[in-house]
């Protein structure tokens, strides 16, 4: 460990490094399996829709809506017990949750049952975001900070690349629309066993999780175990430009991702007319290898750059993937081959990943760490109502409402990210503007 003091007075011991990069890979894994049970559904949304009988803005709503409706409610509450409780117990807890719900979603015989059990999930992930951000702030310092939280963000990029892999290897073998006969369950439709089966690692995850040690919360000072919501607000408004910017600026590039990987596997389908297990295999693959490596790429560039001695490096460095996503997002629906159309798709990948290192450290930086998770939960809010539930909505109104016509989903995709992708540019200047002034005043 190096014990030395931070600027506001207060005790700095970071952990060791390899302990810090197992808490680093374990919550990873965990944000892996958080989105190969969000993502799974995408996968299956032909099939789900014909088995339910509804429309695309009713997939949309399960998909988003019904994932951030209890985040609405029990994140915020449960990032203020974050900021003063044994965070490591809470994500463990929260695995537990969603895995468990995850499960349920196999089992689920309607579309109002299958709705309350997508809740449950995002109840479960909703405790992860903000523990986990407030955890790798207390086990790397500033300057590894970006490239611990490529590390962590890469789990979007596996977890959804997993889904789309096993749902579509699965497919291979029990097709979505066949009927199966389970033990103690009784008969199931294919895309049913999909979620069963996603279920279980989360449950022996939640147990592994306790391997990883709550670390000391760095900088605090004179004991203090809570701050209070007007001391919050007051900072939050002291650097309004910031928070305000780099929320928003991630919430409409998270719009963009979200509606875009809930849909491309309906739009490959509807297209080019590829089948399930050739778009879980494809799509899949593009995934893992870009999103991956974006991420890890944008958070070591960042930490690199921070080290150098440029302050500003985290959000210059997403600013440059946001830039590229403009005309990146809006291209990819109207290509006539699949191909060319996946190698944007992977492209779109890699620069999204590639923002999320430097811009989450960014926001750990500015924050004190008794705010932490309190701040962390607020931009999850965010992100989550704009983007998670926004994203697929938005694309499905557009495609159903606008169009009036399925066929019309490439279409639709491109209008909604020709918007949302340039406004996310626009806010995060603002936050750029902010940020280098908390830098400045906060003595960072």
């Amino acid at each position: 460990m190096s014990d030395k003091h931070d600027a506001g007075g207060g005790p700095t011991v970071w952990p060791e490094p390899r302990m810090a990069w197992f808490a680093a890979g374990m919550l990873a894994l965990a944000n892996t399996l958080a989105f190969i049970d969000r993502q799974a559904l995408a996968l299956l949304v032909q099939p789900m829709k014909e088995d339910l009988q509804v429309s695309d803005t009713a997939m949309s709503l399960l998909y988003g809506l019904s994932f951030t409706m209890f985040y609405v409610l029990v994140g915020i509450p449960v990032a203020r017990l974050a900021d003063r409780t044994n965070r490591r117990n809470i994500i463990a807890g929260a695995i537990f949750v969603w895995s468990l719900a995850t499960a349920l979603c196999g089992v689920a015989r309607s579309f109002a049952s299958l709705f309350a059990a997508r809740v449950a999930v995002g109840a479960g992930e909703g405790g992860l975001g903000p523990a986990a951000y407030s955890i790798l702030a207390d086990y790397f310092p500033k300057e590894k900070l970006p490239a611990a939280m490529g590390v962590y963000q890469m789990g979007i990029y596996a977890g959804g690349a997993s889904a789309l892999l096993l749902g579509g290897l699965l497919s291979t073998v029990i097709p979505p629309s066949s009927d199966v006969l389970l033990p103690l369950i009784g008969t199931v439709r294919g895309w049913q066993v999909v979620f069963l089966m996603l279920g279980l690692p989360g449950l022996l995850l939640s147990g592994a999780m306790l391997l990883v040690r709550e670390p000391v919360r760095i900088g605090q000072q004179g004991g203090q175990v809570s701050v209070p919501l007007r001391d919050l607000f007051a900072h939050m408004r002291q650097y309004w430009q910031a928070y305000f910017g780099i929320g928003f600026g991630f919430a409409l590039m998270i719009l963009v991702g979200n509606a875009t990987g809930a849909w491309i596997p309906a739009f490959l389908q509807r297209k080019f007319d590829l089948t399930t297990a050739q778009v879980g295999g494809l799509y899949g693959t593009i995934t893992a290898i870009c999103g991956v490596s974006g991420t890890l790429a944008g958070g070591i560039i960042a930490s690199k750059l921070r080290q150098r001695g440029y302050d500003k490096a985290n959000l210059y460095v997403a600013m440059a993937g946001f830039v590229a996503l403009v005309p990146v997002t809006t291209a990819f629906p109207q290509m006539s081959d699949y191909r060319l159309s996946l190698a944007l798709i992977g492209l779109m990948n890699f620069l999204a990943g590639f923002n999320f290192g430097g811009g989450l450290a960014a926001l750990q930086e500015i924050t004190p760490n008794r705010m932490r998770a309190s701040v962390s939960a607020g931009y999850m809010l965010l992100v989550n109502l704009i983007g998670a539930a926004g994203g697929p909505l938005a694309i499905a109104i557009v495609t159903d409402y606008w169009f009036m016509d399925p066929s019309a989903l490439p279409d639709a995709i491109s209008l909604v990210c020709a918007v949302a992708s340039p406004l996310s540019v626009v806010a995060l200047l603002v936050g750029l503007k902010g940020y280098a002034r908390a830098l400045r005043t906060a003595g960072i």
